[in-house]
């Protein structure tokens, strides 16, 4: 039966998801030797379960459930919201990872639930994507390091955001060989997360190799090579998508370039290239359209949109730069301004929010 949720349970949820985002964004502060008022530092240590987990898990399960029309799908972003808030409140690690993975869990049976639905490459790409949460999230309570669960974290948010990419290029489509090449390079990153993971040194070759190539063929085939001429919100859309691939090419390089990587320096540089260049110029650009969709709140483009898009992709470029030359003060900026880039998208989000409700009420 198709259950609606309110609206407001909704937004409760993802502000449940925004609090991970915050504290998530002041642990990786503390972790450049910013002073920050976090009360505790053993939770710097929780800044990627925070930001990927925490936030991130819980707008995409959100996003899903309401995809799905389930109630028991919404348990999904509960679950990652409150182990999110566990992890933030000082409470067992155990805890907050047992709820992140019984999201997981249940992100993986609505997925499956619309795979039954719909069977498509596009459908089945997003399984796997949630697959891959509950994989990393199962090592990571299971006692692996962070380390050996962020393959597969990465893999979530990578393989997912290329299945709802994958959706709308059926209005440019593919040919049947050019979806094989997709298939075949998903199964080498998965492959790739498995070497990462079991590898003495940790080497990230395989994974990055795919990774280059899987940014090659979503270049090749998004619909964002041709609406980038268009205008308004359709050209901005468009170019978050194409500066987004464009970080993941660097990532993938990054990782070719210094397989086993070293923390601090590449290491930092590899992640924050896929997890902030990719991921969040994707956030930026869907943000007009999927929170809408989850919210009921509508959220008019405007210019200003481009500005916290040009400090995130400034900043990450100063932060990579400062990793891999070395140069640890240009890496510390550019981490805070980082930040402040994704405050200045939440708070050009409450303006559009705010603007469209005036030019309703006008």
């Amino acid at each position: 039966m198709n259950s609606s949720i309110p609206v407001l349970f909704r937004i409760l949820l993802l502000i449940g998801g925004f609090i991970s985002l915050a504290l998530g964004a002041e642990t990786g502060l503390m972790r450049l030797g910013w002073n920050t008022p976090v009360y505790s530092a053993d939770l710097a240590a929780f800044h990627g379960p925070l930001m990927i987990c925490g936030f991130l898990g819980t707008v995409i399960a959100l996003e899903r459930a309401v995809a799905v029309g389930r109630r028991w799908a919404y348990l999904g972003p509960l679950f990652a919201a409150a182990g999110g808030l566990a992890l933030a409140a000082g409470m067992s690690w155990l805890l907050g990872a047992g709820l992140i993975t019984l999201a997981s869990a249940i992100l993986l049976s609505a997925s499956i639930n619309i795979f039954l639905r719909q069977r498509a490459l596009f459908t089945f790409t997003l399984l796997l994507g949630s697959l891959c949460w509950l994989i990393g999230n199962l090592l990571w309570a299971g006692g692996l390091s962070i380390a050996q669960a962020m393959p597969w974290w990465a893999g979530f948010l990578v393989i997912t955001i290329a299945g709802e990419r994958l959706e709308l290029t059926r209005m440019l489509p593919p040919s049947p060989r050019s979806k094989w090449i997709f298939v075949g390079v998903v199964a080498i990153f998965l492959l790739g997360a498995v070497a990462a993971t079991l590898s003495a040194t940790g080497s990230l070759a395989i994974f990055s190799a795919a990774l280059l190539v899987l940014a090659f063929w979503l270049l090749l085939h998004d619909i964002a090579r041709k609406t980038v001429r268009k205008t308004g919100l359709v050209r901005f859309i468009a170019v978050c998508l194409l500066s987004g691939y464009a970080w993941l090419l660097v990532g993938g390089l990054i990782g070719l370039w210094s397989p086993g990587l070293q923390p601090g320096s590449s290491y930092d540089a590899f992640l924050h290239a896929i997890l902030v260049g990719f991921v969040f110029s994707m956030i930026f650009g869907h943000a007009p359209i999927i929170f809408p969709a989850v919210t009921g709140v509508k959220i008019p483009y405007h210019p200003t949109f481009y500005i916290p898009l040009i400090v995130l992709h400034a900043s990450l470029a100063a932060r990579v730069a400062g990793d891999l030359l070395l140069i640890p003060h240009c890496r510390s900026i550019g981490g805070a301004i980082n930040v402040l880039a994704l405050v200045l998208f939440i708070l050009g989000t409450v303006a559009a929010v705010i603007r469209g409700k005036r030019q309703i009420k006008a």
